[in-house]
Order: C-alpha cells, then sequence, then structure tokens
C-alpha cells in the first residue's frame, strides 16, 4: 500500500534517495548534479507557500518512493498566477504501479483548493516514459524547445506539455 502526504523536512534523505539515482543516469531529468540531504532540506524549507509537495510512501517500510510537487509559474506577475510547474519522480522500482496516478490526484486537488487552474512542464523529449505518463493523465504536447538542455555536452529537446486541472 502506498500512502500520499505532504512533503516534511524529515524527507530529505528519502527523496535524494529517490532523485539522485535519476540524475547520476544521465537519463530522464534535465537535473545534472546531485544533491545533499542538507540541500534538499533547505529546498524544503524554503518551498514556495503556494507551492504542493507530496510524498508517495510505502506504508509496509515507511520508504520514500516517489514524490511530485508543484511550483507557481513565475511570481513577477499575477497574470500567470494560474500556473502551476508540476514534476514527478518516481523510483524506477516503482514504475507502472500507480504510483504517479496516486501522486497526480492528490496534488491535482491540492491545486484546485489553491487557484491553480493549469499545470506546466517540461519533460526530456527522449524520456518515453514520463511523456507517456503524463500523456495517460491528461496531458497534452504542446510543442517541443529543442537544444533545451546540456547534459554532459549533449543537447536535449524538451517537451512542453499543460493539461487543466
Amino acid at each position: 500500500m502506498i500512502l500520499i502526504r505532504p512533503v516534511t523536512l524529515e524527507d530529505a534523505d528519502g527523496l535524494v534517495k529517490v532523485l539522485n539515482p535519476l540524475i547520476e543516469s544521465g537519463e530522464n531529468t534535465a537535473l545534472d548534479r546531485v544533491f545533499t540531504v542538507e540541500e534538499e532540506r533547505a529546498f524544503i524549507a524554503a518551498f514556495p507557500p503556494r507551492g504542493i509537495f507530496h510524498v508517495a510512501e510505502r506504508a509496509s517500510d515507511g520508504v520514500i518512493v516517489g514524490f511530485q510537487n508543484v511550483e507557481p509559474f513565475a511570481t513577477y506577475s499575477d497574470a500567470f498566477a494560474h500556473v502551476g510547474v508540476i514534476g514527478t519522480y518516481v523510483d524506477p522500482s516503482g514504475h507502472r504501479q500507480g504510483i504517479g496516478r496516486l501522486l497526480f490526484e492528490a496534488t491535482r486537488l491540492a491545486a484546485k483548493d489553491r487557484g491553480y487552474e493549469k499545470f506546466f512542464a517540461f519533460v526530456r523529449a527522449d524520456n518515453i516514459g514520463a511523456l507517456a505518463f503524463y500523456k495517460r493523465i491528461g496531458f497534452e504536447a504542446i510543442g517541443v524547445a529543442k537544444r533545451h538542455a546540456k547534459i554532459k555536452g549533449r543537447y536535449i529537446d524538451e517537451v512542453m506539455i499543460e493539461r487543466e486541472v
């Protein structure tokens, strides 16, 4: 059983255990450097008040197997206040087990409560699994940013996706 709940500072270690192997692989994410537990704790502590940050925790042993967050698209103008940038990270051992969908349902409900009307994200064009996941939950591709990320000396296109909350 998977429990979806808001993130806490104590989750920092579990988050980097999910995130850092994905970063180290050089695949699936545009993040290009690993994070320390202290850096992740600082990120959680400074997370925007209107943001949404959920973790997926395995109920049997308390291990974090994924997380999803939404941050305001921009804070310099109220014109974008209805748009949230979403990111989803699931440990490969939990892929295709419904963890992302559980996270998204909790995030979607919280987003409605916080006044978001639209989700937006960039997804690496070569991350077929993530693009398929987002499509299954109702996102659509709206364009491609060519050579948008440069990781380990290689340019990578990113697909812009969106969906209404």
